[in-house]
C-alpha cells in the first residue's frame, strides 16, 4: 500500500518519492518493519495467549528441561504469520502473481496450523486436527499454486537462445526493463513452459514435460500429469518437515531464516536480468519482487527469536510451522529452484528422514523377530542428541551451523556445474 502511495507522489515529483521503486531499499524496509512487528506486538501476542490458557501440553518422554515447557504459550505463529503479511501488504507490489501466491500459501497453511492447535490446546484434542484434513488442506494449496504457475501468462520465463552459425550475430536484448544493442551469441527468449533448475548440470535446466513427451511429442499438453502431484508433493512434504523439526527452542526459526535468505539471493539473481545474464542462469521477469516477501519472511522469523530463544517465552505451533515450511517449498518452486531443496533444507529433511527410519525399522524388526528395535535413541534426530546428554542449546546452534554449510553449498551450485 505504501507503494502505491510513493508511485503517486513519484508523479507528482515529490523528491525522494522514487526510493519506492528500488527492490533493495523495499525489501530493506520489509526486514524492518517485520522486525519491530514481531519485537513489538510479540509481547502482547504472547499475553492474549497466556490469558485465553492456550499453552503447551507436555508429555514426559524423559527428556532433560522437557516439562519445564509444560503451559509455556504456543500458536506464537500468529506473530511469525502477522509479521510477514503486514510488511509485504505495506511495500510490496500487489498485483505481482508472485506475491498474489505466497500471500494466499501463507494465510491458507498457517490457517490450517492455527486450527490444528486450536483443536489441541482448547478443546483439549490431543490429536488435533485429523491427518486426512491436514493433509487435503496442504494438498488444496499445492494444487492452486500448481495451477497457478502452470496456466498464469505472467509466470513466464527467459531462456538463452544460442546461434550456431554466426556466433557474433548483432542481436537486440530487450525485456520489460531495459534493452541493449552488443555482440552475442544467444538471445533471451521468452516461453511458458515447465522447466526448472538441476543442480551441478551444466546447461541445468530440466523440463518436467519430457516426463511425458518421450512418449510422443503430442503428450506436451498433458504435462500437468506430471508436474501437479510434483508440486503438491514438495508442498507437502517441506511444509511437514519443518513442523518435524519444531522440536527445540529456536531450531525450526533459526534454520528458516538462513534457509530465507538463501533463497532471497537466488530471487533477486533471477529476477536481475543482468545478473541472470552473467552466471547464465534462467531469467524469471517480475520474480524480482519475491524478495521483498523474504526479506519480511527472514525478518519475522528473526524477530520471533526474539521470544523463541532458549528458554523459549512462546512456541509457534503449528500456526507457524506448517506456514514457514509451506513458505519455502512454494517460494522455491516460484523461482524453478525446487530441485535445489533437498540440499537447502537438508534439515528438515535429515529430521523426517529419522522419523521414517525409526518407524520403519521398528516395524520390520518387531514383525521380523518379535522386538521392535530402534535406529535412534529418540526421534526426530534432534531428540537423539538429546538423549545422548548434549544440551538443547548447543544442538539447536550446531543444526544452524550445518544449514549455514548447506546453503552455502546451494549457493555454490550457481557456479559449480
Amino acid at each position: 500500500m505504501l507503494y502505491y502511495l510513493f508511485q503517486y507522489l513519484d508523479e507528482l515529483n515529490v523528491p525522494g518519492a522514487g526510493v519506492f521503486n528500488y527492490i533493495t531499499f523495499r525489501a530493506a524496509l520489509a526486514v524492518m518493519l517485520s522486525l519491530l512487528i514481531s519485537m513489538a506486538f510479540g509481547k502482547r501476542i504472547i499475553g492474549w495467549l497466556q490469558q485465553n490458557q492456550f499453552g503447551e501440553i507436555v508429555r514426559d518422554l524423559g527428556l532433560e528441561g522437557q516439562m519445564q515447557k509444560q503451559g509455556t504459550p504456543t500458536m506464537g505463529g500468529l506473530i511469525i504469520l502477522a509479521s510477514i503479511i503486514i510488511p509485504t501488504l505495506l511495500v510490496a507490489k500487489l498485483e505481482n502473481v508472485y506475491i498474489i501466491v505466497m500471500l494466499i500459501a501463507t494465510f491458507g497453511l498457517g490457517s490450517i496450523g492455527f486450527l490444528d492447535d486450536y483443536l489441541k490446546i482448547k478443546h483439549k484434542n490431543k490429536d488435533g486436527l485429523a491427518g486426512k484434513f491436514k493433509i487435503v488442506g496442504q494438498v488444496g494449496i499445492g494444487l492452486f499454486i500448481a495451477i497457478v504457475l502452470y496456466f498464469s501468462d505472467s509466470t513466464a520465463v527467459k531462456h538463452k537462445v544460442y546461434f550456431k552459425d554466426n556466433a557474433n550475430a548483432q542481436v537486440t536484448v530487450q525485456d520489460q526493463d531495459q534493452s541493449e544493442r552488443a555482440p552475442k551469441n544467444y538471445v533471451w527468449q521468452q516461453t511458458k513452459d515447465l522447466k526448472t533448475t538441476i543442480p551441478f548440470i551444466k546447461n541445468n535446466e530440466f523440463d518436467y514435460a519430457w516426463l511425458v513427451t518421450w512418449i510422443s511429442e503430442d503428450l506436451s499438453k498433458y504435462a500437468w500429469i506430471v508436474f501437479f502431484p510434483l508440486i503438491i508433493l514438495i508442498v507437502t512434504a517441506v511444509s511437514n518437515g519443518a513442523n518435524m523439526t519444531d522440536g527445540l527452542d529456536g531450531l525450526a526459526t533459526g534454520t528458516s531464516a538462513i534457509i530465507g535468505t538463501t533463497l532471497g539471493i537466488f530471487a533477486y539473481l533471477s529476477g536481475n536480468y543482468i545478473f541472470a545474464d552473467y552466471l547464465n542462469i534462467m531469467y524469471i521477469p517480475n520474480s524480482g519482487e519475491l524478495v521483498v516477501f523474504i526479506a519480511a519472511f527472514v525478518g519475522a522469523c528473526v524477530g520471533f527469536l526474539w521470544y523463541n530463544s532458549f528458554p523459549a517465552q512462546v512456541f509457534m505451533g503449528d500456526t507457524g510451522s506448517l506456514a514457514i515450511g509451506g513458505i519455502i517449498a512454494v517460494f522455491a518452486i516460484a523461482i524453478r529452484k525446487e530441485l535445489l531443496i533437498p540440499i537447502l533444507c537438508g534439515v528438515f529433511l535429515v529430521e523426517n528422514l529419522s522419523v521414517i527410519m525409526q518407524v520403519g525399522y521398528f516395524k520390520y524388526t518387531k514383525k521380523k523377530y518379535g522386538e521392535g528395535v530402534r535406529i535412534f535413541k529418540m526421534a526426530p534426530l534432534h531428540h537423539h542428541y538429546q538423549k545422548l546428554g548434549i544440551p538443547e542449546p548447543k544442538i539447536v546452534a550446531r543444526f544452524w551451523i550445518v544449514g549455514i554449510f548447506l546453503a552455502i553449498i546451494t549457493i555454490v551450485t550457481l557456479k559449480l556445474r
